[in-house]
């Protein structure tokens, strides 16, 4: 039994950083970290003679001459030093990690010996995009291929030098041996005899070892990015800084869209020291309307302009809108029948509520969702040699890099993304928006523009996750079994609004938001079962909507799981074993290779398993009550079978709810790296409860009222609960970790008040308040 403090997010660093290769002492909150480090401190951490990141240097220099690369994914240098090529941003997951010990296990590379090598932006990589619990799902086959593919070549070389036999030798922690006779990777390198490079097609017929014969994945080994982030080595966005630049600070317009500067008055910021100009941007790609940018020597000076500066806006048309009336929005498409895309219609739904003997109906809430990451965002943007650098920490290359191209109006192939590390994504940085304006004050004053947005600049030009509005049913026959349900769910659609391409094609026809609804495409079967997704269009409006780490699920999962407790305790049953009845892995809930072996039977696994260990059928305190949710996390294709039991205790004077303990089991197939594993699932878990019980805000004339950690209040650490957690153990495909923890929280904890004090809440987030006037009694507020 584990308990856990909340995962420490990377600093945000000094936002005046001495030069990069300036030998001067550097007085920053890096500096002394770093000073501190080397002066007084020791570390139990091997340093790699790499360093983690230092992108304004770039890959091509950082490798090797001589070096033996079978694919683009590594390098196996003269000195035995394996570089691995990370195309996915790490934002404090330890993905470079988790995808080196992929490479290593097959390459049977010396652990001690690995490197990464975090790359800027080059299509040879493919879609970069670190987001959906992707990154080892999508990695785990290709890298394990490139690593067999480069231990084949080295055994074969090896053979040839020891005058045996390839099928006699083995190789293990960077050598190959046949015998008493053994060679190092790196002697094979450095004799210059081997270049074997493999195609595509030829890597992807490669066998890889089966899990018996593994020694990296699924056992304990050093994390590659903790030394550099521990002495203040590894670079972030706020980091960067190129000779000439000058800094810049936005004035954000008082709507997202249709804004424009009538009249700017920078009279009084022309008193400030190091003050130069304000510009006044002109963006093709519409990206930052309305948008003006203080210039001066220092961001002190910039930010301190920035507030004498007087802009007379002419706002877009969302100026007077507000957080009741995108949910109104939202009811109001639900009760359209034409509006929105059926993604789910099996069986008679219809048949089954017209004959049905009883039936429940409920509606949820979820309010707006701030990402706050901890290292506001921020872009450095310069010309040179005719390329346009973007320094930037960024989880969507691949998305905003076209954007950057329309915006400076050159070819995408003159853009490159240069990569560092980010202090947190969570999602905001899918959407490089931020990196648009640096580009356009760059290009307008002719030399590097660095951007560096305030927290409350940042919140308000954040991509949040849309209110949303969901109506569920569900029918019943005259014995309490489930005949038919409907799930029906509106809120703004990122995927709509940001890429277009990504969307799904619907059932009845049309094109939905695959990432705003996925976690409602569930493994119950309930007879009759329709799903409607509908994208709320004021909300698109008003704000561009936003992927938070759980993507569409933390909404969904919310009605979802609240609701199938709800149906539980209507026909008097344990919630379990209500659930359990309807997992059966038969017709389409079956599962199906690769991803979803077993179906729904392994969430059925995971929710045995959480009642084992939870103390589920124990008596409990006066309020204090058990509550469970399940999901398989967001996709179907790569379910990521999860289930929670929440502890919680209501002060029935106060109406505050408490967080006793989380229980955890997670099935997510092959676990990699079980340190970064254990460390996302907590990570998760706890942004569940805090999206669950201290997080949201609502907009108020166009804008969020909370754009700073003074009145938006996430989770404290004095609010941690206990933890327990397991991870079932397994060798099928590996697949997300990031996020499904995060979806199961809030509802688990929601169905645990219920059991506490037998008050329903069906709005996130779950406030005192509020959960105070359910237990006198009085109705919900009317936004609820």
């Amino acid at each position: 039994m584990l308990k856990f403090p909340p995962n420490a997010s990377a600093d945000s660093n000094s936002l005046d950083n001495n030069s990069l290769d300036s030998n001067a002492p550097d007085l920053s909150r890096r500096g002394f970290i770093i000073g501190m480090a080397g002066a007084g401190l020791t570390f139990a951490f091997a340093r790699s003679p790499l360093s983690l990141a230092d992108p304004i240097e770039s890959a091509s220099q950082i490798l090797a001459e001589g070096a033996f690369e079978p694919t683009i994914w590594y390098q196996v240098q003269k000195d035995g030093q394996v570089v691995v090529n990370i195309a996915k941003a790490e934002m404090g997951q330890h993905i470079g990690t988790a995808l080196a010990r992929i490479v290593a296990d097959e390459l049977e590379a010396d652990w001690e010996q690995v490197t990464l090598n975090y790359v800027d932006s080059d299509p040879k990589w493919g879609m970069m995009v670190t987001g959906g619990s992707w990154s080892v799902w999508q990695s785990y086959l290709p890298l394990s291929q490139a690593g067999a593919a480069g231990r084949i070549a080295l055994i074969e070389e090896g053979a040839r030098q020891m005058g045996v036999s390839p099928d006699q030798c083995r190789a293990r922690s960077g050598r190959v041996i046949a015998g008493d006779q053994s060679i190092s990777y790196a002697e094979l390198v450095r004799s210059g005899n081997i270049s074997r490079s493999f195609s595509e097609d030829e890597l992807k017929k490669m066998p890889i070892k089966p899990a018996s014969q593994r020694r990296l994945i699924g056992g304990p080994a050093q994390a590659l990015d903790i030394p550099d982030k521990t002495d203040g080595k590894a670079l972030y966005g706020l980091d960067a800084k190129v000779e000439g630049m000058v800094y810049g600070r936005p004035l954000v317009p008082p709507t997202r869209y249709g804004a424009s500067v009538k009249k700017l008055d920078d009279s009084a910021a022309r008193e400030i020291p190091g003050y130069q100009k304000t510009l006044i941007l002109e963006d093709p790609s519409e990206t930052v309307p309305g948008w003006a940018v203080a210039i001066a020597d220092s961001f002190h000076a910039a930010n301190m302009a920035a507030q004498k500066i007087k802009v007379d806006w002419a706002p877009g048309e969302t100026a007077d809108i507000d957080e009741a009336a995108i949910l109104e929005r939202g009811r109001e498409l639900i009760e359209s029948r034409d509006a929105g895309v059926v993604v789910v219609n099996d069986g008679d739904v219809e048949k089954a509520f017209a004959e049905a003997d009883s039936a429940l109906d409920a509606e949820y809430i979820t309010h707006s969702a701030l990402h706050f990451q901890m290292e506001p965002v921020n872009a450095l943007a310069r010309e040179k040699d005719g390329i346009w650098e973007i320094h930037t920490g960024n989880q969507w290359q691949s998305l905003i890099l076209p954007t950057l191209a329309k915006a400076l109006g050159v070819p995408q192939e003159k853009v490159v993304m240069k990569t560092y590390m980010l202090g947190g994504g969570f999602g905001r940085r899918l959407n490089g928006d931020y990196a648009v304006p640096a580009a356009l004050a760059a290009k307008a004053l002719g030399r590097p523009v660095k951007l560096v947005l305030t927290r409350e600049d940042d919140i308000r030009f954040d991509s949040l996750r849309s209110p949303s509005v969901q109506r569920m049913r569900m029918a019943f026959d005259g014995d309490n079994n489930v005949t038919g349900m409907e799930h029906h769910a509106t809120a703004g659609w990122p995927t709509q609004v940001m890429v277009p391409d990504f969307l799904a094609e619907g059932i009845s026809g049309g094109k939905y938001d695959p990432f705003a609804i996925q976690g409602a495409l569930h493994w119950y079967t309930v007879g009759g079962n329709r799903l409607r997704a509908i994208s709320n269009d004021l909300a698109n409006e008003t704000f561009r909507p936003g992927w938070l780490r759980s993507v569409g699920s933390g909404w969904v999962n919310w009605a979802l799981e609240s609701f199938m407790d709800e149906a539980a305790h209507k026909v008097g049953q344990d919630p379990i074993e209500f659930r359990l009845e309807k997992l059966k892995a038969e017709g389409k809930n079956a599962g199906s290779a690769p991803n979803a072996v077993g179906g729904a039977s392994r969430q059925a696994n995971v929710l045995r398993r959480v009642r084992e260990i939870s103390d589920w059928s124990s008596e409990m305190p006066a309020d204090t009550g058990l509550g469970v949710a399940t999901t398989y996390g967001q996709e179907r294709n790569m379910p990521t079978w999860t289930a929670c039991v929440a502890r919680v205790r209501v002060d029935r004077t106060t109406g505050r709810p408490t967080v006793e303990k989380i229980t955890l089991v997670t099935d997510a197939g092959t676990v990699v790296h079980p340190d970064g594993a254990r460390a996302q699932v907590e990570g998760a878990a706890l942004w569940g409860i805090s999206l669950a019980l201290h997080e949201g805000t609502r907009f108020e004339n166009g804008q969020v009222v909370d754009t700073n950690l003074n009145t938006y209040t996430p989770l404290r650490m004095r609010d941690v609960p206990e933890i327990e957690m397991e991870f079932v153990e397994s060798t099928e495909t590996p697949v997300g970790l990031g996020e499904p923890a995060t979806t199961v929280v809030g509802p688990a904890i929601g169905n645990a008040i219920f059991a506490a004090v037998g008050v329903r809440m069906r709005t996130l987030p779950i406030r005192a308040d509020d959960l105070l006037r359910a237990l006198q009694g009085e109705s919900p507020t009317p936004e609820q």
